[in-house]
């Protein structure tokens, strides 16, 4: 049987309440018609959880283990160690492993010097930012000094070879990039298609982060501003990438993903919602941890269907790789656990629960319909720091977590504790990466 073709397109600060299948689009002023689209082809996920910000959920997803493992913990400025280091062992370079044609276009941001570019990662090609795109606004800032901070720039490589600067990553180029990600997407699949050979495209574009821009073509689209434009531009270009798929008449040889890296924008004028959830990217709250996903491969899932049981970023690692044939790295501990039962609808979820971190603190836990926080931090910079008596939720009964139930409910504190006690025992076993470690 020919391997699957995998198509992974991953947005940025795009919050759960966004698209019109999770009660956005038009409601926010931007319609969302092939993303919706693309929700009724597949299954729809309410409770796909990810980490805290966008280098924890890249790290996790390229490395199938947890953040606080990896030491990839925020985002630092350029020049400063970070990344993952090599010795991890990367999607793909197991996808590649398999005989994959594998490319990474868009935003990286899991290391930035020679040795940690995705062309050293297991790519054959990328094309993209190094690290984060707030990084555009550089050269346009009061008083930026190009002798004391690097000027960003859009970079390319190849494996084997050296990568190299574009052209700089500054606001005009903010506004045409997913542009020019997804047109190198569409150029790879189907020169890979023409060759015979199973490809992994992973595209994680740059919309909606801040600042969100959207490109000439979509400004003013809306009505509503550069961000619902933005919104429109993300569509078209998922959209873009779907329908390249089915006119190659690959679709059912093609498991094709859609989520998001992270909770919603906090910044205003660029802030996002997460619908019924709580919260933004950087806390601890269901709309942090909760992000649109949708996956479809005609034949193999089940078109229309939706479900709130919980998936994590890390489970892609493990779920992907197998369904490429890989095998899963023994040697260390990884934390995604293989969902492809359960994406086929044969089974419920293999996953239960997950811990989560901020950098260095765990801040919460989730299991079931329960989530416990050690620290109550619900809006940025606004948090109590770590509580004497966690708070406890039942997120199923109160969305917005808003009714501590611990006092009612001691007993969940039993299988939560145990979660802890089993993940700290095997960080004891096989210790933690610290942050900015040396390859």
């Amino acid at each position: 049987m020919r391997s699957p073709n995998i198509v992974l397109i991953v947005a940025d600060n795009l919050g759960w309440g966004e698209p019109g299948c999770y009660g956005g689009g038009a409601l926010r002023g931007a319609p969302t018609p092939c993303i919706d689209l693309l929700a009724r082809q597949g299954l729809l996920l309410h409770n796909f959880n990810v980490e805290s910000d966008c280098v924890p959920t890249r790290s996790a997803l390229m490395s199938g283990r947890h953040p606080i493992r990896t030491g990839c913990l925020q985002s630092v400025p350029p020049g400063l160690p970070q990344g993952l280091r090599r010795d991890e062992i990367t999607l793909a370079q197991l996808l590649g492993g398999q005989g994959y044609a594998t490319a990474h276009y868009g935003k990286w941001h899991l290391g930035d010097i020679p040795g940690r570019y995705p062309s050293d990662r297991g790519f054959d090609e990328w094309y993209g930012i190094p690290r984060t795109t707030d990084e555009s606004q550089f050269t346009a800032s009061v008083g930026f000094d190009p002798e004391a901070a690097e000027i960003p720039y859009i970079m390319q490589g190849r494996a084997g070879e050296s990568s190299s600067r574009v052209e700089e990553y500054n606001l005009d180029a903010r506004r045409r990039i997913d542009h020019g990600l997804v047109e190198r997407s569409l150029e790879f699949m189907r020169r890979n298609h023409q060759a015979g050979r199973p490809f992994f495209l992973y595209l994680p574009l740059v919309h909606l982060h801040f600042p969100t821009l959207p490109h000439p073509d979509f400004a003013g689209r809306s009505q509503h501003g550069d961000f619902a434009d933005s919104m429109m531009e993300l569509d078209h270009r998922v959209g873009q990438v779907v329908d390249e798929v089915d006119r190659l008449g690959i679709a059912d040889d093609t498991l094709l993903i859609f989520c998001s890296d992270n909770g919603p924008e906090f910044r205003a004028p660029y802030r996002g919602t997460a619908g019924p959830w709580r919260g933004t990217y950087h806390t601890a709250m269901e709309g942090s941890l909760r992000v649109p996903f949708i996956a479809r491969w005609p034949g193999r899932i089940p078109a229309g269907r939706t479900s709130n049981e919980i998936v994590h970023v890390t489970d892609l690692y493990t779920t992907l790789a197998t369904i490429g044939g890989a095998q899963i790295p023994q040697d260390r501990p990884i934390d995604g656990v293989n969902q492809t039962a359960f994406l086929f609808g044969l089974q419920a979820s293999a996953r239960e629960g997950f811990l989560f971190y901020i950098k260095q603190d765990m801040r919460a836990v989730k299991w079931r319909d329960w989530k416990l926080h050690f620290y109550w931090e619900p809006e940025v910079n606004e948090g109590k720091g770590k509580l004497e008596s966690p708070y406890l939720f039942n997120v199923t009964r109160d969305p917005k977590e808003e009714t501590d139930v611990l006092v009612f409910n001691t007993w969940v504190m039993g299988p939560m504790l145990r979660m802890v006690r089993d993940f700290q025992q095997s960080c004891a076993q096989h210790p933690n990466t610290p942050p900015g470690a040396p390859d």
